[in-house]
């Protein structure tokens, strides 16, 4: 430890815990985790089951547009599966489709946690939580930030339902358990990290974050989120006594991590231990990439680090934060974790690239007191 100042109080972390949120993933579902959407057959013939399997990056585009999803399944290819299966089945070819019975049970409780600006879905910064949802529930799926709705089950149900002409769509049938029709599966744990942490996805880090509670047996609703996370870093052998982490993008005020945990965790990552090595490529560097290439950033003066801070950075409007890496001038490796709280606004960027540019100049030559 070069410098310390209140390093073991908790703190609101904004979207510096996203790093929390994947290293839990890393940690219960693994690299290789993928969410799944399906299509069952239903009570009769004319019945299919939509139901969702938490994975918000399902997008309404054509097969072979992208959308700000690299890899993300597709509702045509989804559609195309189930009429291919009907097709090769003599129950069914005879029949066309005429309900769509949606099911969204497996996320549960509120969708929307208290302490959100509602603001942030017409910003598009975030969707209402719902484990079936298209494009993260975007008005345009090629756009970051898009508007969000108020209805993702219903925008993605209407968006399946167009490619069966004629079929109801029913959200209060019994799905039952019949056999399965159809798959689609979102792209890895692995390869959706950068999209969370490199523009700071806040939907993607709640789709994680539920995905990992109900992984790990504590449910499926928010408030199941925090012993969740809180037992998978505890069993990455990090202490959580005294945090709180009230959701996995760091929107909540409620939010409670010490920085020295987040140092921990990323000591852990730079030396590729318990699997978090993934964490370190997916993250923002100064200047060229994410939220830390915006034009406020490592501006002036602090131009000089560029490129030389990899770091996730949070905002919200009670807590300014980055924490990551400092390639530092003289050669040597840090990591910095600089959390500004309270009274703070868009300006506390400057002071905290100030911080970090201070530490890439003075590299281990940084102590707790001068001399």
């Amino acid at each position: 430890m070069l410098l310390d100042r209140r390093g073991d109080v908790p703190a609101q972390t904004a979207s510096v815990m996203k790093l929390a949120t994947a290293a839990a993933a890393l940690r219960v579902l693994g690299p290789d985790y993928r969410a799944s959407t399906t299509v069952l057959r239903g009570p009769d013939a004319g019945t299919i089951v939509l139901r969702g399997g938490g994975d918000l990056t399902l997008s309404r585009l054509p097969s072979g547009q992208e959308s700000v999803y690299p890899g993300a399944a597709h509702l045509d290819d989804l559609a195309a599966q189930v009429r291919q299966a009907r097709a090769a089945d003599p129950e069914l070819a005879q029949t066309p489709v005429s309900r769509i019975i949606v099911d969204s049970s497996l996320f549960g409780g509120t969708t929307w946690e208290d302490t959100w600006p509602a603001t942030e879905r017409q910003a598009g910064w975030l969707s209402h939580i719902t484990t079936l949802q298209v494009d993260a529930d975007r008005a345009d799926p090629t756009v970051f930030l898009s508007p969000r709705g108020e209805d993702p089950v219903g925008r993605a149900a209407e968006a399946f339902a167009a490619f069966f002409p004629g079929a109801t769509i029913d959200r209060d049938g019994a799905t039952g358990d019949g056999s399965a029709l159809a798959e689609v599966s979102s792209p890895p744990v692995s390869e959706l990290l950068a999209p969370m942490l490199v523009p700071s996805d806040n939907t993607l880090a709640e789709m994680l974050a539920r995905l990992v509670a109900i992984e790990s047996g504590e449910g499926n609703t928010l408030a199941d989120v925090d012993p969740a996370i809180r037992s998978a870093l505890e069993d990455l052998g990090l202490d959580t006594e005294g945090m709180t982490f009230a959701d996995g993008s760091g929107m909540s005020r409620n939010n409670a991590v010490a920085p020295e945990l987040v140092a921990a965790l990323l000591q852990r990552a730079d030396a590729d231990e318990d699997g978090l090595g993934p964490i370190v490529g997916a993250l923002p560097v100064a200047g060229e990439s994410g939220t830390l290439a915006y034009s406020n950033r490592f501006t002036g003066d602090n131009q000089v680090a560029r490129g030389k801070v990899r770091a996730k950075t949070g905002s919200i409007t009670t807590a300014y934060t980055l924490a990551g890496f400092v390639d530092a001038e003289d050669g040597s490796r840090l990591i910095a974790v600089i959390f500004a709280t309270d009274r703070v606004s868009e300006a506390s960027r400057q002071p905290i690239d100030t911080l970090a540019t201070a530490y890439y100049r003075c590299g281990n030559r940084l102590a707790n007191s001068p001399g």
